[in-house]
């Protein structure tokens, strides 16, 4: 089964008009804040275009983004962000899944229905949501919609870090993305930690500075 019919088929067995996928990105990293895309695809979606559409992980730079611009033109779709000051308050986990609340919603106001089904990327459901909702399992390799989230959400956090590398290029974020190279590391221990960084990540290597 491809990814539309995955799609397809959850849409006929939830009895909905539309089917959104959404996705996260930065869950792991130390530092910067996480994104969540959220797709809905146009009904009249030429397939023929996303031939290589695949779990963001799964594809280079260069085909993710130009992916992403594909997408933005079929879709209904939104970008969202949640800080570093929210992770470090709500945890990570929880700021993942508020950020797919706030880019699901951006597109159920844009499709302007309530007969929806939401895919959630994962094994956990969005809390604070008052549609119908699905987890799906390693979605992003399942799922159309849920692919290109996964996408969007990767394109615009990868943009987001190699921004603010520009602030602070000692911690190489251009290249690690805020995981937790040696480079990085090294770069920490130098120069202590930034606004950008998430203190309860870094428990193991720096105390953070009391507030």
């Amino acid at each position: 089964m491809n990814l539309f019919e995955f799609d397809k088929n959850e849409k006929i067995t939830s009895e909905v008009d539309f089917i959104i996928g959404t996705d996260e990105a930065g869950r792991g990293p130390a530092s910067g804040g996480v994104w969540a895309g959220a797709v809905c695809f146009f009904e009249n979606t030429n397939e023929e275009l996303f031939k290589e559409l695949n779990d963001s992980k799964k594809l280079s730079p260069k085909k993710r983004e130009a992916l992403y611009e594909i997408i933005k033109e079929n879709s209904f779709w939104a970008i969202k962000a949640v800080n570093v000051q929210k992770i470090e308050e709500i945890n990570i986990l929880q700021s993942a899944l508020l950020a797919m609340n706030y880019a699901v919603k951006d597109v159920i106001n844009q499709i302007n229905s309530r007969n929806c089904i939401t895919l959630v990327d994962g094994n956990k459901l969005i809390k604070n949501f008052a549609f119908k909702q699905k987890f799906i399992i390693k979605g992003d390799s399942k799922s159309a919609s849920i692919a290109a989230a996964s996408i969007l959400a990767k394109v615009s956090r990868d943009r987001y870090m190699d921004k603010i590398h520009e602030e602070f290029p000692q911690y190489d974020w251009k290249n690690n993305k805020g995981y937790l190279t040696k480079k990085h590391i090294e770069a920490i221990e130098k120069y202590g930690i930034t606004k950008y960084h998430r203190p309860s990540f870094l428990k193991n290597i720096i105390k953070a500075p009391e507030s």
